[in-house]
Formats: structure tokens, sequence, C-alpha cells
């Protein structure tokens, strides 16, 4: 069994920064993908990033994030980061992490509140 807990979330202003993370227990975190999604209120989840297994060499991002958000492991940690930078109104949400051990995203976390507001 695989747990995910994310951490990071907060309030910050429009075109601010927030590094999300994700801390992974109870498998082999260098075998899995690791993802981001998010949820807004009303909405339905959404992809947000994804980064490969092993040594993360390919990155995914959701058109709306691109350019703006970064995805990165670190296998030593066994921590997934999302760095969001030029933050908006629109990316506030609730950010999941999950992994994918199969071909599925298998196992998802609590998830982690991000507020972009004046």
């Amino acid at each position: 069994q695989v747990q995910l807990v994310e951490s990071g979330g907060g309030l910050v202003q429009p075109g601010g920064s927030l590094r999300l993370s994700c801390a992974a227990s109870g498998g082999t975190f260098v075998r899995y993908g690791m993802a981001w999604f998010r949820q807004a209120p009303g909405k339905e989840r959404e992809f947000v990033s994804e980064i490969s297994r092993n040594t993360g060499s390919s990155t995914f991002y959701a058109e709306s994030v691109k350019g703006r958000f970064t995805i990165s492991r670190d296998n030593a940690k066994n921590t997934v980061y999302l760095q969001m930078n030029n933050l908006k109104p629109e990316d506030t949400a609730t950010y999941y992490c999950t992994a994918r051990v199969t071909t599925d995203y298998d196992y998802w976390g609590q998830g982690t509140q991000v507020t972009v507001t004046t």
C-alpha cells in the first residue's frame, strides 16, 4: 500500500509562487510515475502534470499551466514536487498527488488547498 501526503498549499496573491510537495511511503517510489491533479469547487478533477518513473526524464503538462508550473522528483526523498509560478486566480483548487503504479493512477493523497486571491 502506498501512502501519499501533500503539503505546501496556501494563500497567495496573483503572480506569486508556491511549491507543493508530495511525500510517498509504503512502496518503491522510483518505480512509479507521479502526477498532480486539481479540483476546483463545482468542477471536475483535472490533470495538471506528470513525471515519468525512474529518472523522471519525461514530463507532461496541461496547456493551462505549461510554462508556469514545473514538476520534479527526488527519489532519495521519495518526494515529488510541483513548483507553481505566476499563479492566477483560476489556479485556485485542491491539488492532489497520485502515483501511477500500474497503467492507472492507483493511489491518491488527501489533497492540499491552493488559493490565489487578492
